[in-house]
């Protein structure tokens, strides 16, 4: 067993099922200093990027893929990266690092270096296939995948490892804002997209529970990685929050608990559209990333 599972099993053991308490930040330690592995699977040329597909080390075990998208010209200066984290909607073709090409290709454009990764849900089947005991551990698990992602972004050649970007969508933006509490002072800029205050809120879409006691026991079990106790760190990181105001699975009082949350300089902007989004959202979403990419 991974030791963040481990350490989870071992903090449901001494605390009951309430883990209401804020995590230690040591809980998503992990091995910084070992080396990537990386293996390039194929490289191709779109609208002035180059687009390199690969796999890389997990943090634990396993390879995970990734893509890896910079502008085609070469630079001495040093670029922004970002980095891009996907939403779960199977069966769209786009719930998986795919979604975000498009921005990471116009972005290129302003001088951008971005990663786009996989993560455990970009596995179509993973939310109904997954053993609900364990959405704490691999939860931290997911968290040490961020960061070791942010790792890799800020090694590439060409990358400014002092100007790091993180876009996430649903759970992407989730997951993100945890990574946002805990490495605020590496990151220049944060977009949080249509994610909701817990993740109960969507663990307990899947299974359905009856029983209040087990659903109780199910908050109680991932409260500490709330969105909203993470969001509330940083100091003074900027942050766009963008929402739908027809998203079924995030309600206005959800939304309204993120916005209130945040703490740093914020831009909330809300959107006549469903959970994906839509077109002017990108748009104000490039726009808000490129004056941000100029900042030193």
């Amino acid at each position: 067993m991974d030791r963040s599972l481990r350490l989870a099993a071992i903090l449901s053991l001494a605390c009951g099922v309430s883990l209401t308490a804020q995590l230690p930040a040591s809980v998503f330690d992990y091995a910084r200093a070992r080396p990537f592995r990386v293996t390039v699977t194929g490289t191709q040329e779109r609208g002035g990027a180059r687009i390199t597909e690969f796999t890389c080390d997990r943090v634990t075990s396993g390879r995970r893929a990734a893509t890896l998208v910079e502008p085609s010209g070469s630079t001495r200066a040093a670029r922004p990266g970002i980095l891009f984290v996907h939403w779960y909607e199977p069966p769209n073709p786009t719930s998986n690092r795919t979604e975000f090409l498009p921005d990471a290709i116009a972005l290129a454009g302003q001088g951008a270096v971005s990663l786009l990764v996989d993560t455990m849900w970009s596995d179509p089947a993973w939310f109904e296939s997954r053993d609900p005991a364990s959405d704490l551990g691999h939860s931290i698990e997911q968290v040490k995948e961020l960061r070791r992602a942010l790792d890799l972004l800020s090694t590439r050649p060409g990358v400014d490892a002092g100007r790091l970007l993180y876009v996430g969508h649903d759970f992407g933006a989730m997951y993100g804002a945890i990574v946002a509490g805990l490495d605020a002072r590496r990151l220049k800029a944060f977009v949080f997209m249509a994610g909701t205050k817990s993740f109960s809120d969507w663990f307990l879409l899947w299974p359905r529970l009856d029983d209040p006691a087990a659903r109780a026991a199910v908050v109680d079990r991932v409260a500490p990685l709330d969105p909203t106790r993470y969001l509330a760190m940083p100091a003074s990181l900027p942050m766009l929050l963008q929402f739908a105001s027809q998203d079924r699975f995030v309600p206005r009082a959800a939304a309204d608990a993120i916005v209130a949350s945040v703490r740093t300089p914020k831009d909330v902007r809300w959107y006549d559209a469903p959970h994906s989004l839509n077109a002017e959202a990108t748009r104000d979403r490039i726009a808000w990333l490129a004056r941000h990419l100029q900042r030193p």
